[in-house]
């Protein structure tokens, strides 16, 4: 049990650590070669803080781990709508532009509908456990396609001057692939050493997924976010949040079931419905004079922490 924990927490320095790694490296790379430094925080910035699930839920996905595959996703995006952006408001007042709320958060309450929907039919007609198949996979990349399209359609347009080439070594190089190599090996560290201790608590594999693994792969939502609050960046914070989940719901699980097809309970469909509950909250609560402030994110953290209690529970 506590080699299994230690690994654990190992592996989640490997996430963190390889993404900031890979994110540091690529950026610097993306500018050598002349991309804005806007397009890559819309999209390399992304995926970079969105990397940790992506390795967890897919390595799960090939080891037959759908629970854990599944599960990190949505509890990914319950905890980054809940307890990151909660404890973004503890730290400062978050404002938001109202691009962000007329597309990235319309954009990702629909990325939830769409694996309601792709979820619903199975359980409507009576089974047990529902899958995302390859063919759903590819529907869900093609809408991150679209996302991105739009992401890159906005970021031209504010493009008012070319910005100067930065140089890069090839020490950068190789920090993006010391970056891939610790997402890789973290992830896998995390789903064998969750497993584990699944297995010795005696709660299943879903229960650790959306709490344990969970918040250990928000970790770079939660600092990124964090930070980007006390140095005055606010957009940057709710930004990186709701793009994160978009990112999690469209590449992770369309990566994870195209590779492998993922399925899921009756327990997991229930999440997706809260996921998607809470998203409407956060929505309502930030058109409120676009801003979340303490009171707004205790109320966030208050709402995370009866969800863990059900999770445990139920």
């Amino acid at each position: 049990m506590i080699i299994s924990i230690i690994l654990l927490i190992l592996g989640f320095f490997f996430l963190v650590k390889g993404a900031d790694y890979f994110v540091g490296g690529c950026s610097k790379v993306a500018r050598a070669i002349g991309i804005p430094s806007l397009i890559v925080g819309l999209t390399i910035v992304a995926f970079g803080t969105s990397a940790p699930e992506a390795a967890v839920s897919t390595i799960a996905s090939l080891s037959g781990k759908n629970a854990i595959a599944l599960g990190n996703v949505v509890g990914s995006n319950i905890c980054n709508l809940l307890l990151v952006l909660g404890c973004a408001g503890l730290f400062g007042e978050l404002t938001c532009e109202k691009k962000v709320i007329s597309r990235d958060m319309v954009y990702s309450l629909f990325s939830y509908v769409v694996l309601i929907i792709l979820s619903a039919g199975f359980f409507i007609n009576g089974k047990t456990t529902g899958v995302i198949t390859r063919t759903n996979g590819l529907i869900l990349l093609c809408f991150l396609a679209i996302y991105i399209y739009a992401l890159l359609g906005d970021a031209k347009k504010s493009i008012k001057k070319k910005e100067e080439k930065e140089s890069f070594r090839i020490v950068d190089i190789f920090f993006i692939l010391i970056g891939l190599c610790g997402i890789i090996g973290g992830g896998q560290l995390v789903v064998t050493s969750a497993t584990k201790i699944a297995s010795i608590l005696g709660v299943s594999d879903n229960v650790i997924a959306l709490t344990v693994v969970a918040i250990g792969t928000s970790l770079p939502e939660l600092v990124t976010s964090v930070i980007a609050v006390r140095k005055g960046e606010t957009d940057i914070a709710i930004g990186n949040v709701i793009g994160s989940n978009i990112f999690n719901c469209f590449f992770i699980l369309g990566l994870a079931s195209t590779v492998s097809p993922v399925t899921f309970g009756f327990n997991s469909f229930i999440d997706m419905i809260i996921m998607f509950i809470i998203g409407i909250i956060v929505l309502i609560l930030t058109l409120k004079n676009m801003k979340i402030g303490k009171k707004k994110g205790i109320l966030m953290l208050s709402l995370y922490v009866i969800y863990t209690i059900y999770i445990l529970i139920r």
